[in-house]
Order: structure tokens, then C-alpha cells, then sequence
């Protein structure tokens, strides 16, 4: 065997599935940030925070890092930075005033009112070589890979 055949059984980064979606999203994500983060000074963990608030507030830290799949180190220092700056609040859940949760303030607010289309334009552009029938097959095997996922997990 030379030094270039592989076995059968080898792994090629290339090709495997998770390597390459998370190159991609690493990617996507970044050239979002390349559109807000010197304007905002906000870094792509604060921005995730803020955009899972922005769409559903009033949830506690660790609700955060699993709608967006972060550790919750890297959750917590977010928040830590988003209060101190003052983009998020925390206060306590009007249904058991013992939990703490946060949403965004009134500055927050404004950030991601900035921010969204920027996300959503950079969104449009990469979609915008797609059909509508093509845009509708990446959603579903999206939505598939995603289910296929959590049963894998939960073997």
C-alpha cells in the first residue's frame, strides 16, 4: 500500500457529512459576522444569543444554549458581556419568579432591528442561485438530516 491509498474504511474529511457541514456553517456564519461584528462590536456568540431572544424572549441561559446548539460556557460569557453592555436584561419568569431570564433591553431591541436584514440579505444572497423547487428540497432535507439526527443522538 503507498502512502496515497486509503483503506475502504478510511476516514476523508472531504467527504464526511459532519466535517463539511460544519466547515460550511463556520463559514456562513463568519462572513454574517464580517457584516456586523466591527459595526456592533458584537461577536457571533452575543449575536447568537441575541437573535434567540429577539425571536422568543424571556428565556433562561441554558433555554439559549439549546436552541442554539452552544456550550454553555460560551453562552454564559455571551450574556455576562450582553448585560454588561446592557443589550440584554435578566429578570425573574412571571410563572415561577424564582428563575431568572433574559431578554432583550431597549438597546438590544435596536441592535437587532440592525442587524436582521443584514443576516436576511446575506441569507438571499446565498439562496439566490436556487430554484424555488430547489429551495424547497434543501428545506426538507434539512428538516430530514435534523430528525435523522436526534435519532441517531438518542441511540
Amino acid at each position: 500500500m503507498t502512502k496515497n491509498d486509503k483503506p475502504s474504511d478510511a476516514l476523508l474529511l472531504a467527504d464526511f457529512l459532519p466535517y463539511r457541514l460544519s466547515v460550511l456553517s463556520n463559514r456562513i456564519s463568519r462572513s454574517i459576522a464580517d457584516g456586523y461584528e466591527g459595526r456592533f462590536q458584537l461577536t457571533l456568540p452575543e449575536w447568537r444569543v441575541m437573535a434567540v431572544l429577539g425571536e422568543e424572549p424571556d428565556l433562561s441561559a441554558g433555554q439559549v444554549a439549546d436552541r442554539t446548539a452552544m456550550d454553555k460556557v460560551a453562552v454564559s460569557r455571551a450574556v455576562n458581556k450582553l448585560l454588561e453592555t446592557g443589550r440584554i436584561e435578566r429578570h425573574f419568569a412571571n410563572e415561577d419568579r424564582r428563575r431568572s431570564v433574559l431578554a432583550l433591553s431597549e438597546i438590544g431591541n435596536e441592535v437587532y432591528s440592525e442587524i436582521v436584514p443584514i443576516a436576511l440579505g446575506y441569507e438571499a444572497k446565498l439562496l439566490e442561485h436556487f430554484s424555488e423547487k430547489e429551495r424547497g428540497q434543501l428545506e426538507a432535507l434539512l428538516m430530514k438530516l435534523n430528525q435523522s439526527q436526534i435519532e441517531v443522538a438518542e441511540d
